[in-house]
């Protein structure tokens, strides 16, 4: 049996643009220093930060 792992790489190809964008975004975004460090965090996370503003958004 031969598995195939397309579907998977692109999907890994495609959330690695999004945390790319999510950098620049989030760096363009930043004034200060610790904003500057803090930007990057939000780069990593920023589905959980998208998620919790729906859910936000939807509650209330």
């Amino acid at each position: 049996m031969s598995g195939s792992n397309a579907g998977a790489a692109g999907g890994g190809a495609i959330y690695s643009l999004g945390i790319f964008g999510a950098f620049v975004y989030y760096w363009q975004q930043a004034d200060g220093f610790w904003e500057h460090v803090f930007s990057f965090f939000q780069g990593l996370f920023w589905p959980a930060f998208m998620v919790y503003e729906v859910f936000s958004a939807l509650g209330g």
